[in-house]
C-alpha cells in the first residue's frame, strides 16, 4: 500500500460527520431537525442574489487578483470604519475562500514547523487540526465559567510555554461567549510585549445580544483578523471570507494565495459587494436568532438541561449533559436515531471535558427550534 502522509492523519471535524448522518436519515424519509451545523437557515440577502444573477448574465467570471477585487476590499474597509471606528487601508484586506482559507493563510504565513500556538478549549477544532497538520505545536488552555469561557491575561501569564502565536475567538464557537473590550486590550498588549502573533477569529461579529463585539483591530496593527461572509451575512455556501493583516505580511500572503488558491470565487466576490446595503435584512436574521435563543433558554431547563456557557453572541448553546451521559457522542447518536434531533457532541470542541457537553445551533427556523425543544423535553423527562 502506498504511503499516506502523517500530516493528513488528523481527527475529523465531527460536526460534518453528524450532518452526514442527519442527511442520510432525511434521505431515508425520516424527518430531521438540524441543530448541528452552524449555518443560518435564511438565504443570502435578496440584493446579493440579484447581483449574482446579473453577473452570471453579464460577466465571463474569470480569475481575479489573488487578494480579491478592489471594490470589495474597499467596501470592507468602509464597514470597519462605520462599525468600529477604525479605518484599515484596503490593501491590508485579503479576500479568502471562506474563513477557513484565511486561517490556513494566516497559519502558513505566521508559523514554522515546531512553533507553539495557544488557544482556548473548548474551541473550534479546525484551529488545532490545521496547525497540527502543519507541524505546529498546539497548547490548549482550558476555560470554563470562571473565566467566562475565554482566555484571560492572568492565565496566559502562568503558562510555562513561550507562545509564538495565540488564537482568540469572540463571539466563540462553541460557547457563544465574548471577550470584553478591556480583556481584548489586555490580550493584544500581552502579545505585543512578548512578540506573539495574535490571530483574532471574528466571524460571528454582528450576531450579538448585548454590547457590540470588540475587534482586536482597535488595539493593534500587528494582529491578524479573520472574518467571513458565512455567518452574519448569511452566505455560508458562497465560500467567501476575509482577513485584515499587517502591512508587512501583504506580499507573503499574496504569494501563498496565488499558489494555493489562484483567487477567491469571482461570482461570490462580485455578489458580496451588495451585502453591505442589506443591513436591515441581516439584522432581522439576528432578531430571529435572539428569539430562538430565548426559547431554548426558557425551555431547555424543562428538559433537564440547565447548565450553559454564556450565550452572548453567535448562535450556539453549549450545554452540560454530564448528569445524563458520560459519552456525548453516543448521546447525540441516540438523540438523532430516536427523536430526529441532530446536535454536535462536545468532544468535537474539547478533547478533555467534551464528553460532558453538547452544542446546539439555533440559527434555524423558529418553528423548528420550538419543535426540537418539545421533543427533547419528551425524550429526557
Amino acid at each position: 500500500m502506498l504511503k499516506i502522509s502523517n500530516r493528513s492523519l488528523i481527527p475529523p471535524f465531527i460536526v460534518m460527520d453528524v450532518m452526514r448522518a442527519a442527511n442520510e436519515r432525511a434521505a431515508s424519509g425520516s424527518d430531521v431537525l438540524h441543530l448541528e451545523v452552524g449555518q443560518p437557515s435564511s438565504p443570502a440577502p435578496k440584493k446579493v442574489i440579484e447581483t449574482a444573477q446579473f453577473v452570471l448574465d453579464d460577466d465571463k467570471l474569470g480569475y481575479t487578483d489573488a487578494l480579491g477585487i478592489s471594490l470589495l476590499r474597499e467596501k470592507i474597509s468602509g464597514y470597519y470604519r462605520d462599525t468600529y471606528g477604525v479605518n484599515p487601508d484596503p490593501k491590508r484586506i485579503v479576500i479568502t475562500s471562506g474563513s477557513s482559507g484565511g486561517l490556513l493563510l494566516s497559519f502558513l504565513s505566521s508559523f514554522d514547523v515546531g512553533d507553539c500556538v495557544g488557544m482556548a478549549t473548548p474551541g473550534y477544532p479546525a484551529y488545532k487540526n490545521m496547525l497540527k497538520s502543519l507541524g505546529v505545536k498546539v497548547v490548549e488552555v482550558p476555560v470554563d465559567s470562571k473565566s467566562h469561557f475565554q482566555l484571560k491575561r492572568k492565565v496566559l501569564d502562568k503558562l510555562s510555554e513561550n507562545l509564538d502565536g495565540l488564537i482568540i475567538s469572540s463571539p466563540s464557537n462553541p460557547t457563544g461567549s465574548m471577550i470584553s473590550s478591556s480583556d481584548m486590550r489586555d490580550l493584544v498588549d500581552w502579545c505585543d510585549r512578548r512578540g506573539t502573533r495574535l490571530i483574532s477569529d471574528e466571524i460571528y461579529h454582528g450576531i450579538v445580544y448585548g454590547e457590540q463585539a470588540s475587534t482586536a483591530l482597535s488595539y493593534g496593527t500587528d494582529v491578524i483578523i479573520i472574518n467571513s461572509f458565512s455567518k452574519y451575512f448569511s452566505m455560508t455556501g458562497w465560500r467567501l471570507g476575509w482577513m485584515v493583516i499587517p502591512e508587512s505580511m501583504i506580499r507573503s500572503i499574496e504569494c501563498l494565495a496565488q499558489n494555493l488558491y489562484i483567487s477567491p470565487p469571482s461570482l461570490s466576490q462580485m455578489a458580496a459587494v451588495a451585502v453591505f446595503d442589506c443591513m436591515d435584512e441581516l439584522n432581522e436574521n439576528v432578531a430571529r436568532y435572539r428569539i430562538n435563543r430565548d426559547i431554548l433558554l426558557e425551555k431547555l431547563p424543562n428538559a433537564g438541561l440547565e447548565r450553559f456557557a454564556p450565550v452572548d453572541g453567535a448562535f450556539y448553546i453549549y450545554a452540560n449533559v454530564s448528569h445524563l451521559t458520560n459519552d456525548s457522542s453516543e448521546f447525540c447518536k441516540r438523540m438523532l436515531s430516536e427523536i430526529g434531533v441532530a446536535m454536535t457532541p462536545g468532544i468535537d470542541f474539547d478533547g478533555i471535558n467534551g464528553k460532558s457537553y453538547v452544542r446546539l445551533c439555533f440559527a434555524g427556523a423558529t418553528q423548528d427550534i420550538n419543535q426540537a425543544a418539545a421533543r427533547l423535553q419528551k425524550w429526557l423527562i
